[in-house]
């Protein structure tokens, strides 16, 4: 029976759990949190700080191969203890990620377009940044690893602020993208090379955080084969393996790179009951060898997120149990207004319909806009 460390026992990592432990594999999951989610699912627990290399080192030890479930694991603990240890994974998707100039720079060259960008350290650079790129722009700090901070210029308003960062921390400054929508799809790459996409979705926003992903995504064709053109040209030309979620914004007929996730992601959720493979267990084939599954959408779906403030009326619509509505809760210690604690999956329903639950059910509300 192959054995399965997984670092990071929150949502992601517990249904990446559950996958493994369907295909009868044994789990063993490294956090911090003592009886964490996914302690659920595991046969063994490490309790212990992403930071702890020995920890980590014991994970790999007692496992026969190693994934992560989120991106803020330290990339060089990974580089170090993958020259010994299985990590399918390594730590380049992390180098990459954790950090938004190298994302940029590598999407590039691995065939994405990216929006204007250049990278700023000081005041007088911010200055020539402005002049060269024009407002309104955003500027945000580089290493996503330590400290996010960002800050929308409009205009001069702005500048003491942005000022203020890129004098603390290395930044980038990107021109504002009137977007028409947003759009991710998830991409699988085995140990073997093999390449596989699951269907493309529209994701709407609740501030900075995805609220709600419609699959497939009610958008031209001809934007669905760039996405997946896109991202499959990505992951060929990078050799990542395991799972990789890119987030892409459309203008008129423009796919333009937003940002890449090294592992499985909440726009991809959909998949665990509208997909005939759902996006957890093909990581764990990707990484583990076995054929990967046809991703066939089974069910056209609607994924919205729940929080804080949403639980009561998501306890509400488990009571009625509702047809084809799959509640998931992410068992998190603390009930907290805006902060994320859970999804609900509908198959089958018109966004129309969903929305009109929302509207009945949730308090947080979906913002169209950017």
């Amino acid at each position: 029976m192959e054995r399965i460390g997984i670092i990071g026992g929150g949502h992601l990592g517990t249904m990446m759990a559950e996958a493994a432990h369907r295909m009868g594999m044994q789990i063993i999951v490294l956090d911090p949190q003592p009886n964490c989610p996914c302690s659920q699912y595991a046969d063994e627990q490490i309790v212990a700080e992403f930071t702890n290399q020995s920890k980590m080192e014991e994970l790999c030890i007692k496992s026969d191969l190693v994934t992560y479930a989120f991106e803020n694991v330290p990339y060089h603990i990974i580089k170090e203890l993958g020259i010994q240890y299985n990590i399918p994974q390594g730590e380049m998707p992390l180098f990459l990620s954790q950090h938004r100039l190298r994302e940029k720079i590598s999407a590039t060259r691995a065939g994405a377009i990216c929006g204007e960008y250049i990278p700023v350290n000081n005041t007088y650079e911010l200055i020539e940044g402005i002049r060269l790129i024009d407002y309104p722009c955003i500027l945000k700090t580089c290493d996503t690893f330590e400290k996010k901070e960002s800050v929308i210029l409009k205009g001069g308003t702005q500048f003491p602020e942005a000022s203020r960062v890129v004098e603390n921390h290395h930044s980038i400054l990107e021109k504002w993208i009137n977007f028409d929508y947003e759009v991710s799809i998830v991409v699988v790459r085995s140990i073997f090379g093999d390449i596989s996409t699951f269907p493309v979705t529209l994701n709407i926003n609740k501030g900075s955080n995805l609220l709600m992903s419609i699959a497939p995504a009610p958008i031209p064709e001809e934007i669905i084969h760039k996405v997946e053109s896109t991202a499959k040209t990505m992951m060929r030309n990078f050799g990542f393996v395991g799972t990789l979620t890119i987030e892409m914004f459309v203008v008129g007929n423009e796919v333009i790179f937003n940002e890449m996730i090294p592992h499985p992601h909440n726009s991809g959720n959909y998949t665990i009951e509208a997909c005939e493979v759902d996006q957890f267990e093909q990581h764990i084939r990707a990484l583990s060898g076995l054929p990967l599954k046809e991703t066939t959408l089974l069910h056209p779906a609607i994924t919205v997120s729940f929080y804080g403030q949403d639980v009561e009326g998501v306890r509400i619509i488990e009571q009625r149990q509702l047809p084809r509505t799959y509640v998931h809760d992410y068992l998190k210690n603390e009930i907290q207004e805006d902060i994320k604690v859970g999804h609900v999956t509908f198959t089958d329903y018109s966004k129309e319909e969903v929305v009109k639950l929302m509207d009945q059910y949730w308090k947080s509300h979906l913002e169209e806009s950017q």
